[in-house]
């Protein structure tokens, strides 16, 4: 019986090939910094055994035993308009052992190339990890989901002359920025947190609060 074919794609996540960056720039320029958003909305905060990527995702997480790896997060998705470009924002900020990860994806409505948008930024928790919350930091990662092709990534390297990468840093902190005032994740981040803490003593259920319209 023959076996499949595995086949391996390396990710270049430090100096992506200028047509990948090309892309990056064009993904970024379609996020709208004034957008109008419907009414639907949801707003999830919880304790769990999950890594920090994987409770950043929000979606296919796996659970883990490793007692090291608790998370305290809060989500916040908010619907686009039927006839706009993207079908929701979603912001998540996850708390882990010693650091803090502000995670921002924008989903295609109609995917053609484009799926899916991803701004991160990650920061060592060095007092209240809710005070991250309320500061501007620059993004440090960007992700772009492509329909039936390899994502492409670029994130923050030290001692690497990214020098030509500066703009897209800089265009998705700008987008991250834009996005965490739209929000209202200042004041959302911090008193989320605080009530997850307050409920640490009983079994941590995510607590989950939606605004649906049909």
């Amino acid at each position: 019986m023959q076996q499949p074919q595995v086949r391996v794609n390396y990710l270049n996540v430090c100096t992506p090939s200028d047509t990948e960056r090309t892309e990056i720039s064009a993904a970024l320029k379609r996020v709208p910094l004034k957008p109008s958003f419907a009414d639907d909305f949801e707003v999830s905060r919880g304790r769990s055994r999950m890594s920090e990527n994987s409770m950043a995702a929000g979606v296919g997480a796996q659970m883990s035993n490793d007692k090291s790896s608790v998370s305290r997060w809060v989500r916040v998705r908010k619907e686009f308009p039927e006839q706009a470009k993207f079908s929701n924002a979603q912001y998540s900020f996850s708390v882990g052992e010693s650091r803090v990860t502000e995670t921002l994806v924008f989903r295609v409505r109609d995917p053609k190339d484009l799926m899916q948008i991803s701004i991160s930024e990650t920061v060592n928790a060095t007092g209240d990890p809710a005070q991250v919350a309320g500061m501007d930091l620059p993004a440090d990662r960007v992700r772009i989901e492509r329909f039936g092709k390899s994502s492409i990534v670029l994130t923050r390297c030290k001692d690497v002359d990214q020098s030509a990468y500066e703009p897209l840093f800089q265009n998705a902190t700008t987008v991250l920025s834009s996005y965490r005032r739209l929000l209202g994740v200042a004041k959302m981040v911090p008193a989320d947190l605080a009530r997850v803490a307050g409920a640490s003593a009983s079994p941590a259920t995510p607590a989950r609060r939606s605004s649906k319209k049909k």
